[in-house]
């Protein structure tokens, strides 16, 4: 049996050129879900001011992922284990069955590809290839992306599992680095900080754990269960209960030096439903009674609320400078101007959108629960 902490570890974060730069996620490639390793749902590119519809890609296959763009290549999973890969003009260029279910959203570095299944594996694949490299083992289902950290001066994959343990991985071979072990099983995506991880869970509680020693370095209990990942931006995280409580937290060396709700119950279903999306200045967040807020990380007042036209799902929003994308169960997709919650621009796609929208330079991406791509940009393809 390994050892129940994690080793010495560095973030891997802000390299330029590098998946999981946090300054310009979004510019060229959106390789994690919500573009960064900090999972702030933010980037640098600017909106088109009319986007148009270029194309789409309909797969006819149920999905739960989010969609993610390496070298222009927007790749997801279905709910049948078929991974998909469709180029910049809307054809298919890649195409691998895994055989089983998948419904998290993958992560790529490197030309590779790597994803968490239903039946437990956190399997590596080649896009060069087109084949697996790895596949590793758990005893729970996984159904959230993974990050990427250096552990030792290598990458290294990291990710939780329904049986309850957060796994660190070698990227090249697949083989358990490490393992910590959660008080509950793990539901969402790792967010990561300098060299800490952030992680809540099912059991309300979200834990710090420090990678120098691989020992839990501090943790707070929310009012109820935590139904999306944090996010963070610097020292910041913030992360939302089921209560309809936000929290944030000011971390340092890995301690929480200062923790509070920012926002109480502001709507009367009392449920935040998404990972928040960080600007600079403003947390934005959708509830389960149809509204996108938008939050002030000073003062924590509510600058504007949004009211969407259709309930909000498992998307979560994405800001983009000074536009917010926000996208609805019933399929309508919004631009929102981020300062004043005016609304910009919509789309009904006439499918169901649980996914969470992907942003590179000149176009942006929705993956319908259904399995359809679709692709805006500022010129409709020919």
């Amino acid at each position: 049996m390994k050892a129940l902490y994690f080793l010495p570890l560095l973030l891997f974060w802000g390299c330029a050129g590098e998946p999981g730069a946090g300054t310009d996620a979004g510019v060229s490639d959106w390789p994690f879900f919500r573009g960064d390793a900090g999972l702030r749902g933010y980037s640098a590119v600017e909106l088109p001011e009319k986007p148009v519809l270029r194309w789409t890609y309909p797969s006819e296959a149920r999905t739960a992922s989010s969609p993610v763009v390496y070298r222009q290549t927007a790749y997801w999973c279905d709910k049948r284990g078929q991974t998909y890969g469709v180029d910049i003009d809307g054809n298919r260029c890649f195409a691998y069955n895994f055989a089983t279910a998948v419904e998290a959203t993958p992560m790529i570095y490197d030309s590779v590809l790597y994803i968490g299944r239903i039946d437990g594996y956190m399997s590596a694949l080649s896009l060069e290839k087109q084949d697996t490299l790895w596949n590793f083992e758990t005893m729970g289902q996984i159904s959230a992306s993974p990050n990427i950290v250096l552990f030792e001066g290598r990458p290294a994959v990291v990710f939780g599992s329904y049986d309850n343990y957060l796994y660190c991985i070698d990227k090249e071979n697949g083989r358990e680095i490490c393992r910590f072990e959660s008080g509950y099983y793990i539901n969402g995506a790792v967010a990561l900080m300098e060299h800490y991880f952030l992680s809540g869970g099912c059991d309300a509680w979200l834990r710090i754990i420090d990678g120098s020693n691989g020992q839990p370095s501090d943790s707070l209990l929310l009012d109820t269960y935590i139904p999306a990942s944090p996010a963070i931006d610097g020292e910041y995280g913030y992360i939302a209960d089921h209560s309809g409580n936000v929290y944030e937290l000011v971390v340092r060396d890995g301690k929480i030096l200062r923790s509070g709700k920012i926002v109480t119950a502001t709507n009367d279903s009392g449920s935040f439903v998404s990972v928040p999306a960080l600007s600079s200045t403003t947390l934005f967040l959708l509830s389960d009674d149809r509204y996108l807020y938008a939050i002030d990380r000073s003062s924590g007042a509510v600058r504007w609320k949004y009211l969407q036209k259709g309930p909000s799902g498992e998307s979560s929003p994405v800001v983009c400078r000074n536009k917010v994308i926000s996208c609805t169960r019933s399929g309508i997709v919004s631009v929102l101007d981020a300062k004043n919650g005016e609304l910009l621009w919509e789309y009904d796609t006439g499918e169901s959108i649980t996914a969470c929208p992907a942003v590179i330079k000149g176009y942006f991406y929705i993956l319908t629960a259904k399995g359809t791509l679709f692709c805006f940009g500022d010129t409709p393809s020919i």
